[in-house]
């Protein structure tokens, strides 16, 4: 291949893979096949049975699902429980670098038994073995960097267990639409929770679930409007400068 080819033919190359991207959203990184993933999936510990189990027969208040006082929390698959999800969060990183670095170098050889004035001689006009060397150098850098960042998000869905795992976890997938004219706002919840953490009001905060991937937009006109055309996003992609 020509040489004056082989940097049109990298960047193509490189852009190849980002323009699958075009005219969609950024994608959530995978659990299948993390080490969270394969944590989650792991059959748990053997747990020594206790001798003597609670009996609801001599209390007049029972703990079954269906009484007035029992756990009605999300525990096995197809169970319902609510998701509130409250993000307000401020960013802020400041980094500020300054380098410097002077140097300077002399040396010459005035007297040596008379080697240096016999050079003289055979040397172009003005050069002298008494001045052989004299270098000096200087190089700086200064750069600064900020980074800003504030998000806030309130909202509440409902979410179904679609998954009991051996180790307890439960699996979790919620999935909100709600349309307004031509808009249609999607809200998705996905993640791995312990039933203990969630309340008596079968709620679950979004920090205490594990892998929890959140979506929240839209599809519809106005979406449409706010985003790029499809030719300038991929001339974004292509165009290296």
């Amino acid at each position: 291949m020509r040489p004056h080819l082989i940097l049109p033919v990298l960047i193509l190359a490189a852009a190849c893979g980002r323009l699958e991207e075009v005219g969609k959203a950024p994608g959530f990184s995978p659990l299948e096949g993390s080490y969270q993933h394969h944590a989650m999936y792991s059959a748990p510990l053997p747990e020594t049975a206790p001798s003597t189990a609670p009996s609801d027969a001599a209390s007049l208040w029972t703990g079954n699902r269906a009484s007035l006082f029992g756990d009605r929390r999300a525990a096995r698959r197809g169970d319902i429980l609510t998701v509130v999800i409250e993000i307000n969060e401020n960013a802020e990183i400041s980094n500020s670098t300054d380098r410097s670095r002077a140097g300077s170098r002399t040396m010459g050889v005035p007297q040596m038994l008379g080697i240096p004035q016999r050079l003289d001689r055979k040397l172009p006009e003005g050069a002298s073995m008494a001045e052989a060397v004299d270098s000096g150098g200087e190089t700086s850098f200064s750069g600064d960097g900020s980074v800003r960042r504030k998000e806030k998000l309130m909202l509440r869905v409902a979410a179904t267990v679609v998954e009991e795992l051996p180790n307890g976890v439960l699996r979790i997938e919620g999935q909100q639409e709600v349309r307004v004219n031509y808009e249609l706002r999607e809200l998705v919840v996905t993640g791995y929770v312990r039933p203990g953490d969630i309340s008596r009001q079968n709620e679950i905060t979004y920090d205490k679930i594990a892998g929890a991937r959140i979506s929240y937009g839209g599809r519809g006109q106005i979406s449409d409007m706010q985003q790029p055309a499809y030719g300038q996003q991929i001339a974004d992609i292509i165009l290296p400068f």
